[in-house]
């Protein structure tokens, strides 16, 4: 058994909120047992506690991973959260702990973007006020307030991997699709790209929201905003909780300035299933609530699972950081047998490579492959060696001031 497998043995992996069992099956597939499974997420203390020896972390959007745990977890080496957001998780502090953070910024796109589609069918149709009414006893049979969606206009903000396919399908469905982002995106199909978020406002018959959360989209949606959509109007929100203002929705609902709304995305949530969700949009029977499960398909669980999974493991067996959200990115090859692989993460600062090259110099080690590269405040250099003895010399790497991490890995 190589080097690389006996050290596989010895790294705790974590993984909380019932990510799918796919991704546990992963790890053990690859030849790592010490696991840790976990279907919710300790409070605070327990937390420290659990991670005080782990290396390798996978949550869902539920465990906020704060500054404060980061530097409790002295041998945390990856993050992984098993969705899109990586909100929960302190992603400076993460960088400079030389912390990777990897996500799955794409395997529950089609999951979000049928959510979406299905209640804009039911908005349209005035489905959720019927139900409510005959949850009463009361029967509505009236085609009053109700349209198809085919030749509505649909206006998208984000046009993203989730507003992108959105579009896609709505427009299959006879759908007008218009599309807003701050960056220049190639249109889909026949969908128009408006230059203002206000023009896209005034043209719509139903607004879309997919954008990540930001200190530029926060309230994004307000007031203003909504009084210049056409009356009758209706909003989908199944970005980010703090993109819309709720107390000016919920005003516009009042006046039925807006039609309807669906949302996913709260900017306060429960902690758990078992806490109360608390909001005066409950009073609205034309505003469709459902509990942040826009990617809370089977199909999707299982994609995520998939992916950060192979990330982290990736990343685990020979420092590969290619799709990480906080980090300089590198894609490495397997290493060589009887070679040895030293990750150096350091701040960023003139001069850092010129001392770990003369560490190496000073063993007289020859480096067969070299890979360097930085992303703003931090470093990642990769060597390959083919030399198995370097203990001394990861002491001396350690020693060089600004050095974040030092990782050894050897081949088999």
């Amino acid at each position: 058994m190589s080097k690389l497998s006996l050290s596989k043995e010895k790294i705790k992996v974590v993984l909380l909120e019932g990510v799918h069992p796919l991704a546990e099956e992963a790890f053990r597939k690859d030849g790592y047992n010490n696991i840790h499974y976990f279907k919710g997420t300790p409070d605070s203390v327990a937390l420290k506690e659990l991670l005080s020896d782990a290396h390798i972390l996978g949550i869902r959007s539920r465990t906020h991973v704060n500054q404060d745990i980061i530097k409790s977890c002295k041998k945390l080496m990856a993050i992984g959260t098993f969705c899109i957001g990586t909100n929960q998780v302190n992603l400076t502090e993460a960088r400079n702990h030389g912390i990777p953070v990897f996500n799955a910024p794409f395997s529950n796109t089609r999951s979000v973007a049928e959510l979406v589609l299905a209640e804009i069918i039911f908005l349209m149709r005035g489905i959720p006020q019927k139900n409510a009414a005959a949850h009463r006893g009361q029967w509505i049979k009236s085609a009053d307030g109700s349209f198809e969606i085919r030749g509505k206009k649909l206006g998208i903000v984000g046009f993203g991997h989730i507003g992108s396919q959105l579009s896609v399908i709505a427009e299959s469905l006879g759908m007008k699709v218009y599309f807003y982002d701050i960056e220049n995106k190639l249109p889909m199909g026949n969908a128009k790209h408006m230059e203002t978020l206000n023009e896209l406002l005034a043209k719509v018959d139903v607004l879309s929201l997919h954008v990540p959360s930001t200190p530029q989209t926060k309230n994004m949606i307000g007031k203003a905003q909504l009084q210049q959509m056409k009356p009758g109007s209706l909003l989908i929100n199944a970005a980010r909780g703090d993109v819309v203002n709720i107390e000016d929705l919920i005003e516009q609902l009042d006046n039925e300035h807006i039609k309807g709304a669906a949302l996913d995305v709260f900017p306060e949530e429960p902690s758990s299933n078992k806490d109360p969700f608390i909001s005066e949009l409950i009073k609205f029977d034309q505003v469709i609530i459902t509990p942040h499960i826009g990617g809370s398909t089977l199909e999707a669980q299982v994609n995520i699972a998939k992916e950060v999974s192979q990330k982290l493991i990736k990343y685990s067996n020979n420092g590969s950081t290619s799709s990480a959200v906080n980090f300089p990115q590198v894609s490495l090859p397997e290493i060589g047998e009887k070679q040895t692989r030293v990750m150096h993460i350091h701040q960023n600062k003139p001069g850092m490579l010129e001392k770990v090259n003369h560490v190496f110099s000073k063993h007289g080690m020859n480096i067969t492959a070299l890979h360097l590269q930085t992303e703003g405040e931090i470093g990642y250099v990769i060597m390959d060696v083919d030399c198995t003895e370097v203990d001394e010399l990861k002491n001396e790497l350690k020693s060089i001031d600004g050095t974040l991490r030092v990782r050894v890995l050897h081949g088999g």
